[in-house]
């Protein structure tokens, strides 16, 4: 009998949650749910240097947060810097990073840590004072991009404790991780060079990885923090001409959830989710791809597709899909057979997204 009663009290308690959680939505869906205060918070954010990244960061500024941009473009992460100061920051650092590679990773976040410091010279490219009259936010003297030297094999893996160090030491614990760098091939399968298969990965998915193992741990020990994915509607459903980048971007949304899951199975519920999954943002990456049906599916300006991310995190939604539309599309997916939502596709002109894409134009 006693498991019978347990499994009846679990079910009773499992329709009441529900049935309050149900309400709870219907009256955020007719009044704005309240946002939380990041005045103060420490976001880091990769891909600073450009787009959406630099959008975001200034966003964040004019909200009083401490800003932590990470970028492989050193240019344009210092101009970044310097809009952030403009928009109302008291306190931006910027570091060279490239996200695609774990060590750099590690040793960027450990210019966040003592046990890297000993190994490498740190690769910060430079760090903002606070505003003019004030004084700087760290006593330590700004430095360039200095002298690798080699780290002892197997350290790496052992000093997870330490991986805040270079930003711990310099910033102090990041709350709000934001994941943002990416890169498009915009090539079909077979015409795609194993490299730049590699690259998409490193980038779009790897990244989160380490980024989530350098930082986590703070934020668990705290009881405090925010994991933002910024993946895509090519990691919701497969896409002609970006078999690479929809295979990243699907394992880039699958292990965001899936670490979701880990905090909420060992409660840690000052650990907060939200993964976004925007359709094309006009920020030049997908330069030149069109929608059949502007108006059902556009190409989002970088403005509106900033705005929705950060009321999403402000208001600590786990999942954010731009246009709305994507939700109603996600759905028929589940539910319809492959040859009509094929014809669907054929329809909506998904098929034929990438036909005129040239990508970022580089700087001469």
């Amino acid at each position: 009998m006693a498991p019978d009663l347990n499994s009846t009290k679990d079910l009773f308690v499992f329709l009441g949650k529900s049935v309050f959680s149900v309400l709870e939505d219907m009256v955020f869906t007719l009044i704005p749910k309240p946002q939380k205060n990041v005045a103060g918070e420490i976001v880091l954010i990769t891909g600073a240097g450009s787009g959406l990244g630099r959008l975001l960061a200034l966003k964040f500024a004019s909200l009083g947060s401490v800003l932590v941009l990470w970028d492989i473009n050193k240019e344009g992460t210092e101009e970044t810097c310097e809009m952030a100061q403009a928009a109302g920051a008291t306190r931006v650092y910027a570091y060279t990073c490239d996200c695609s590679q774990r060590e750099e990773v590690y040793r960027v976040a450990d210019q966040t840590s003592h046990s890297w410091a000993t190994f490498f010279v740190a690769p910060r490219i430079h760090q903002c004072s606070e505003k003019k009259g004030t004084r700087p936010a760290s006593n330590e003297q700004p430095y360039h991009i200095g002298k690798s030297l080699h780290m002892q094999k197997g350290k790496r893996e052992s000093d997870y404790s330490d991986v805040q160090g270079q930003v711990k030491r310099e910033v102090g614990d990041v709350s709000i991780l934001i994941n943002n760098a990416g890169i498009v091939t915009g090539k079909n399968f077979l015409d795609c060079p194993d490299e730049l298969i590699e690259k998409s990965f490193d980038v779009n998915f790897k990244a989160h990885l380490w980024t989530y193992k350098a930082f986590l741990p703070a934020m668990i020990a705290n009881d405090h923090g925010h994991l933002v994915c910024i993946s895509s509607s090519a990691g919701l459903t497969g896409v002609n001409g970006l078999a690479d980048y929809c295979a990243s971007k699907f394992a880039a949304f699958g292990f965001a959830e899936a670490v979701f899951a880990e905090t909420v199975a060992q409660k840690h519920m000052g650990i907060k989710t939200t993964i976004v999954c925007p359709l094309l943002i006009n920020t030049g990456m997908f330069e030149g791809c069109t929608t059949k049906f502007p108006s059902l599916l556009p190409v989002l300006e970088p403005e509106y597709a900033v705005r929705k991310i950060v009321d999403a995190i402000l208001q600590e939604k786990v999942y954010l899909y731009i246009p709305r539309v994507l939700y109603f599309l996600v759905f028929l997916k589940s539910i319809l057979s492959s040859k009509i939502a094929t014809l669907l596709c054929e329809y909506l002109g998904i098929f034929n997204v990438m036909d005129g894409f040239v990508g970022k134009k580089k700087k001469d």
